[in-house]
């Protein structure tokens, strides 16, 4: 009996031992599940596919799903199809997208400072709008979003924007008196128009087209990409070609959902994101100059001759005046010195 006793323990001991054995594989089986479980996150814009920013897009997307084998899917959509401008930020913050690429000025009702990129005549290109966002200070202000639960991560500059109406050939600053101008938000932009003497709408960017068909506004503020693929061309007549601000968007994340990532795969979509970035720079500089010449061919184009140019200069000089202080003379020393 001793003896029968002693194996029923004996047993019960090593079928205990068998279940823990296989309780800690579960463990580690799940742990391994985990650390493998697919990511999906939504990256949404407002743009055409065929823009610089809608093709950069869908090549980051492409890039990470390549470099992590598949682990990380990023689906992305463009045209507005998921939020538009009005309602992308609650969108992001809420974290029901993960990825947004608003222009620098829809920033400004988080930081006033965004409207460094509306600013008339700072920029003088792609390039010098570039070197400014991979600055010390450009990197500081996007830092700046982290507060507001979004995570500022690059900035894609998509071209300098022109002046088109429906009306008549703008050459110097008095030409806009009384016409009235789509813009896409508030702030810097209002003032150059009041300055040039003309009124502004504040109109979504899939709304605009619509908005110039119906005469609710005589004319835009956009780049010459832009001017073609929303075919801006087919209800505008008149092209001036000011390089007056540049149009930069700033891929932004979700704070929540970016500080969540593994490191290894956070490493791994950063680089991925500054390969998507080169790309889109060097092809919004390409696209710019295919557009422009596609629209000589369909309207009235006017090139700012120097001296016309610095009319509008000395025209903007009281707008200089009011955001300096605003957005801060660290910063405009700042632009100014990479885009001398």
């Amino acid at each position: 009996m001793r003896k029968r006793n002693y194996l029923l323990s004996l047993l019960a001991l090593l079928t205990l031992f068998t279940l823990l054995l296989a309780g800690c594989g579960g463990k580690k089986e799940a742990a391994q599940n985990q650390s493998t479980e697919k990511i999906v996150a939504k990256f949404s814009h407002v743009t055409a596919p065929g823009t610089p920013k809608g093709l950069a897009a869908q090549k980051f997307a492409d890039l990470v799903k390549e470099r992590t084998n598949g682990r990380v899917e990023i689906q992305v959509f463009p045209s507005s199809q998921l939020y538009g401008d009005k309602d992308e930020f609650e969108a992001l913050q809420a974290n029901n997208v993960q990825f947004i690429a608003p222009s620098a000025g829809k920033l400004i009702s988080f930081d006033q400072r965004f409207q460094i990129g509306d600013m008339p005549f700072l920029f003088k290109d792609n390039q010098g709008a570039a070197r400014f966002w991979d600055s010390e200070a450009g990197k500081k202000l996007l830092r700046s979003l982290e507060s507001q639960g979004m995570i500022g991560l690059t900035a894609w500059p998509n071209g300098m924007r022109q002046f088109m109406n429906s009306k008549k050939e703008l050459k110097t600053p008095e030409d806009f008196k009384g016409l009235k101008f789509r813009i896409p938000a508030g702030g810097v932009l209002v003032d150059i128009f009041q300055a040039l003497g003309a009124g502004t709408a504040n109109i979504p960017f899939s709304e605009v087209y619509t908005a110039l068909q119906q005469k609710v506004v005589d004319g835009t503020i956009a780049t010459f990409d832009n001017i073609e693929h929303e075919k801006y061309d087919e209800v505008l007549k008149y092209l001036t070609v000011a390089n007056v601000n540049n149009l930069s968007y700033i891929v932004i994340a979700n704070k929540q959902f970016w500080d969540s990532l593994p490191p290894d795969i956070r490493e791994t979509v950063e680089q991925c994101l500054k390969e998507a970035t080169e790309y889109e720079r060097q092809l919004a500089d390409q696209l710019d100059q295919e557009s422009l010449a596609k629209l000589k061919q369909k309207i009235k184009v006017h090139e700012l001759t120097p001296e016309e140019r610095q009319a509008f200069v000395e025209a903007m000089q009281p707008v200089w005046a009011k955001y300096e202080p605003v957005i801060g003379k660290e910063l405009f020393e700042e632009a100014k010195k990479l885009n001398q």
